[in-house]
């Protein structure tokens, strides 16, 4: 037990030492999470919206003031024919433009038949989803304060959107948490397959195969630290999302901090396995980068939505550990979900987790013999 505990010691000043070791464990997560947090936004700024009003009355009036007056649109110019549409559109001066029919507020109030039509430029469809979006949000909420009675609605300019969990498509309760999954992944798994390559570049595994130490305290001994390490990280990351970004965190911290370990194992089983089947340093960083560093941001849901891929590409994503995690944080901090809801996915990162330990502790109890 004495050399137990001397190797896990040795482990830690060894990695305290390592300058470069250091800032890639800590100093990767803080930048990962400024840059994407801040570079990544889908947010809509200032977005140039031309307007056709063939009504000009009090009511349109009214409802485009408070279109320019939201930051996400800027008004651009006011149309006299359809015919102006279109060139707008060819020299991608404007992203939308809004239609008002003619007697727009007679028809609202006699026949309650006043419509509204938005035309968006789609050669971006996801601007033009969030363009169509917001004015639906702020046509309703002009409806709800010109007319409390909802007669307005009726009339078919207040269309009926709910968004549920982030109300106001903020990107960062989309990255924040998913970011979460993609540090800890490529952390925990490179520093990890990296440490123990270098063992056997160094030729110390040659003293491990001497030492009283067996196969799975040799991986215990190897792991535990970038454990410690790891959840100090967690703890970095959570402070950030809340008190940076303003992240907000609807779940239990200890339902998530229970699942940040079990996906930290998982990819410190990774590691290991990937250490236990390279040669060198250098293979064992190819093979943590390419194939978990591209998989991971594009597979696994964290940036394009798994939905919206190849079915032949829905199916590798299933193998791809980040995937399931991501579903859980998002759940956790924007839902508030619980093991009642996540116990699936919990129970396939816990399988994942123990095949990749007993692939790796066959692997090592191989070789040392």
């Amino acid at each position: 037990m004495n050399a137990f505990k001397g190797f896990i010691t040795k482990e830690f000043k060894q990695i305290y030492r390592d300058k470069r070791t250091l800032l890639v464990l800590f100093g990767m997560p803080v930048i990962m999470m400024v840059l994407f947090g801040f570079a990544i936004r889908n947010e809509i700024q200032k977005a140039e919206v031309a307007i056709l009003d063939f009504s000009r009355d009090t009511v349109t009036e009214q409802l485009i003031q408070k279109i320019g007056a939201n930051p996400s649109f800027n008004i651009a110019g006011y149309l006299n024919a359809y015919s102006e549409i279109e060139p707008l559109f060819q020299q991608g001066n404007v992203k939308a433009v809004l239609i008002f029919e003619d007697d727009f507020t007679e028809k609202m109030i006699r026949s309650n038949s006043a419509k509204i039509q938005m035309i968006t430029d789609a050669t971006d469809p996801n601007l033009a989803r969030l363009l169509q979006a917001y004015t639906s949000q702020i046509v309703q909420d002009f409806s709800r304060d010109l007319s409390p009675d909802r007669s307005v609605e009726r009339a078919g300019i207040s269309p009926t959107i709910r968004m549920m969990y982030n109300p106001e498509l903020r990107s960062v309760n989309l990255f924040v948490p998913g970011l979460i999954a993609v540090i800890l992944m490529l952390i925990s798994t490179l520093m990890t397959s990296i440490s123990i390559t270098r063992e056997k570049e160094m030729g110390n595994m040659e003293i491990l195969l001497v030492s009283p130490l067996k196969p799975y305290q040799i991986i215990i001994g190897k792991v535990l630290p970038y454990l410690v390490l790891s959840i100090v990280n967690v703890f970095t990351i959570l402070i950030l999302a809340t008190f940076v970004f303003d992240v907000p965190f609807e779940g239990s911290y200890i339902f998530f901090f229970a699942e940040a370990i079990l996906f930290i194992l998982t990819a410190l089983s990774l590691g290991v396995f990937i250490s236990a089947v390279s040669n060198n340093q250098q293979t064992a960083m190819m093979v943590s980068l390419a194939g978990l560093l591209l998989p991971t941001v594009l597979l696994s849901g964290f940036i394009f939505p798994v939905s919206s891929m190849p079915y032949p590409l829905q199916l590798i994503s299933h193998i791809i550990p980040a995937k399931w995690f991501l579903i859980i944080v998002r759940s956790i901090m924007l839902k508030g979900g619980g093991i009642d809801i996540l116990w699936f996915q919990t129970l396939i990162l816990l399988g994942i987790t123990l095949l990749f330990m007993g692939l790796s502790m066959k692997r090592f109890k191989v070789r040392l013999q």
